[in-house]
């Protein structure tokens, strides 16, 4: 999948009487900055206001307008105040702009050898006035780790790729489409959740029936163009030695019908009943199809999980890599900060240091082996690791979640499916969590460290309810 170029809207504040010349050097600054970080942006010109900068409100409205004109580039807006900054044009520009994406707040700090009349900023004070009209306006904003941060240093461009990231979740999940492919297997309660609490937040459901799936699949050919393709995908993505040439004829069948019904339906993600109708009447597991959708930048969940592929595809859009969906499966020995996670699996080809198609062990011992063909297992790498878990709370009706870092470690371990042992800090404290606010047994993990953004996106954006483990 195609990562598309970000594009931030800019306004410079700016106040008269302040150095004003700090507001043309500031534009300059930030523009540089976003553009080494490889983003584009949309600014007033210096023929448009002075320097650039928005401090009346005639100019609010030509910056609002200039923003309106390119509202589907806009990935969110920067604020910069090289100088203390009019708070109130600052704030008329975004409500007049009606853009509805996050906002970053950024002051240029002053210089202690440079703080007479020509050249202090006091930014630092506009800041907090900027910051209190966008609370008065009812607009969201987010703030730079430091409260003043020049835009050409470290910590600035630690803050610009954690707003990128915010802006791609909260974007990303807004208006999204999910496929729900089947019902959720009978056994498993815990994977349900509210449709209409997730419309009521702008992500709507899609729903197929496995039936349908299977008609479509009945009406293939062999040698159909879209299987043919689908085959040698499958065969170029993993190992696929030992596997029946039947069982990866059936997953390509597979695998044609999801795609064609996902690109009919216009959705972006998955959840799919992996078992164990597919595995009784159809004869494969669809796992390897989900993992390589998954390692596409396409999250596909298990077991219907509409609210786990949300997760992973949080995880995905912020740090633009992909997602697993693990359980949190068992203890390691008696550390209390380590567990297993674990899938039979679906797990993207990413995740894994060596990856073969194999069978689905647990469901064989009821369906036979044969019909259980199309798993992607193998031992999950070492790395840094993010997690995240959203869920429909329905007695409270709010959408509600936790998120958290940790690691993936290099510890033996001898078992089958895909797995991996995970190091956690104060992991007790978190199970204890799950446990007693009755969170799901599945959770998305992603080899990155994004739950700062994830956490910003949905807490401050989305207006979900969240823990964030470690913070």
């Amino acid at each position: 999948m195609a990562v598309k170029k970000m594009t931030f809207g800019i306004i410079v504040g700016n106040r008269g009487f302040f150095p004003d010349h700090l507001a043309k050097s500031g534009r300059e600054e930030m523009m540089r900055a976003l553009e080494k970080a490889g983003f584009d942006f949309v600014v007033l010109g210096p023929e448009d206001s002075k320097y650039g900068a928005v401090e009346t409100y005639e100019e609010a409205r030509r910056c609002a307008e200039l923003f309106h004109k390119n509202q589907d580039r806009l990935d969110g807006v920067i604020v910069t105040l090289p100088n203390f900054g009019d708070e109130r044009a600052i704030a008329d520009t975004l409500r007049l702009a009606r853009l509805n994406v996050p906002v970053l707040v950024q002051a240029t700090p002053d210089t202690p050898a440079k703080m007479t009349i020509a050249h202090r900023r006091d930014s630092f004070c506009g800041k907090m006035s900027a910051c209190n009209n966008l609370r008065q306006y009812g607009i969201s904003y987010s703030l730079t780790r430091l409260h003043t941060v020049a835009p050409d240093s470290t910590d600035f461009e630690k803050d610009l790729s954690w707003f990128a990231a915010t802006c791609r979740i909260v974007n990303g999940l807004r208006n999204l489409r999910v496929g729900s492919i089947g019902a959720r297997p009978a056994a498993f309660n815990t994977v349900r959740y509210s449709e209409k609490l997730l419309e009521s937040n702008g992500i709507s459901v899609e729903t197929v029936d496995l039936s349908e799936i299977m008609g479509r699949i009945a009406r293939l050919k062999n040698t159909d163009a879209a299987v043919e393709s689908k085959l040698a995908e499958i065969k170029k993505y993993v190992s696929t030695s030992g596997v029946p040439d039947t069982a990866l004829i059936k997953m390509a069948k597979l695998g044609a019908v999801i795609d064609g019904w996902m690109a009919a339906s216009a959705v972006t993600v998955s959840a799919v009943q992996c078992w164990t109708a597919m595995e009784e009447y159809f004869g494969v597991v669809p796992c390897t199809i989900m993992s390589m959708m998954s390692d596409h930048l396409i999250p596909s969940a298990c077991e219907v999980d509409v609210c786990g592929t949300l997760s992973m595809h949080a995880l995905r859009l912020a740090s633009e890599t992909p997602s697993a969906l693990l359980d949190w499966n068992n203890n390691y020995g008696d550390d209390p900060n380590k567990a297993v996670c674990f899938h039979c699996s679906n797990l993207p080809k990413h995740f894994f240091k060596d990856v073969r198609m194999d069978f689905q062990e647990i469901i064989a011992g009821t369906v036979g082996k044969d019909n259980t063909f199309g798993t992607c297992v193998g031992r999950v790498k070492a790395g840094a690791m993010s997690f995240a878990r959203f869920s429909t709370d329905d007695t409270a009706g709010v959408i509600r979640g936790y998120v958290g870092q940790g690691a993936f470690t290099d510890d033996s371990l001898n078992t089958f499916g895909g797995a991996g042992v995970v190091e956690i800090p104060r992991m007790q404290n978190l199970l204890h969590y799950i446990c007693e606010q009755g969170f799901e047994h599945h959770v998305a993990a992603n080899f990155s460290t994004v739950a700062a953004a994830t956490h910003e996106a949905a807490v401050r954006y989305l207006g979900w309810n969240m823990y964030w483990h470690g913070n």
